[in-house]
């Protein structure tokens, strides 16, 4: 492209930002409402195997390549449909039968700590003092959450949505070595095809099943809404900030998401998230600053220079 990446200002990038927080942030609550009559990890299958064939659909149309090609390019594919889509969602399912979407959501923010410690083990990346404090402080955050008190927290399921941000986290690490031509449409839509046909396994061996499910106007509403807006919309939403502003930036938008889960957890379910877990949070957002300080100067100064030119 000819033109200069926009940064997050007043611009078209932020209008996709803001957007993609709220349609992602609303995902959590949305899924805790489709739970309520819905096996957890059929939901999950559900959403992905409909999603995937959708996008599939409109890679054909759209993109020159419906298909991977070669090693290299199918096993991108499968390490996204495995951890990204199976291990991260699915954990990510089960822990919302025992916490609630906003305090999922708060766990799930600590994904780009997670990703910055994974790198830096992985794949042999350098973290000074400040870095270390902040994978510190984002830790810290998680077990503020998840401690005794917390407005009876379930422990088991902050370990297991805490289990899907670090798989969510490892998906992006390895990701970054096996760079390709496929168009992230093609790609996305095969992760998505893989991690539900995982999905699917998982929901057999818990002894899942549809047979009898009360498929209520909620739940068909959460579906309809994870499938298509949250699915389908959040992830071209997604691969177009990407492109734009950068994948460091656009890890910001996981400390709005919490906030749009808690306000629409409100709104929908009547739940109000308690002092310590927004103290967690706060924890997490200081590890990802001091992780992050010289993008998100970056981004402020920025940021100021666009409202200050309008």
């Amino acid at each position: 492209m000819s033109y200069r990446r926009p940064r997050l200002g007043v611009s078209p990038a932020a209008v996709m930002f803001l957007a993609l927080a709220a349609i992602w942030g609303t995902s959590f609550p949305a899924i805790e409402i489709g739970l309520h009559t819905v096996p957890a990890l059929s939901f999950a299958a559900i959403r992905y195997s409909l999603a995937g064939l959708i996008i599939l659909g409109y890679a054909a149309y759209a993109t020159d390549r419906w298909r991977p090609r070669g090693t290299e390019e199918w096993l991108a594919v499968s390490v996204a449909g495995l951890l990204v889509i199976a291990v991260y969602h699915g954990l990510l399912y089960l822990g919302e039968l025992r916490v609630s979407g906003a305090v999922a959501a708060i766990v799930v923010s600590l994904s780009p700590v997670l990703t910055a410690g994974l790198a830096a083990i992985l794949l042999d990346s350098d973290i000074d003092l400040v870095e270390g404090l902040g994978l510190f402080a984002g830790f810290a955050g998680v077990v503020i959450v998840a401690s005794p008190g917390g407005g009876g927290t379930d422990l088991l399921g902050v370990a297991l949505v805490f289990g899907g941000a670090v798989a969510f986290a490892l998906g992006a690490v390895l990701a970054r070595p096996l760079s390709t031509d496929l168009p992230v449409e093609t790609m996305e839509a095969w992760a998505m095809l893989l991690g539900a046909a995982v999905l699917w396994i998982g929901a057999g061996a818990r002894g899942e099943s549809l047979v009898g499910v009360e498929w209520t106007l909620p739940a068909l509403a959460s579906l309809a809404y994870l499938t298509l807006v949250a699915g389908c919309i959040g992830f071209l939403l997604y691969f177009e900030l990407l492109d734009r502003i950068g994948a460091t930036e656009l890890h910001l938008v996981g400390y709005l998401e919490p906030v749009v889960a808690a306000l629409m957890a409100w709104a929908l379910l009547g739940q109000v998230v308690d002092s310590q877990a927004l103290a967690g949070f706060a924890a997490i957002f200081v590890g990802f600053a001091l992780l992050e300080r010289d993008v998100l100067f970056e981004a402020a100064v920025t940021t100021a220079d666009a409202v200050r030119s309008h």
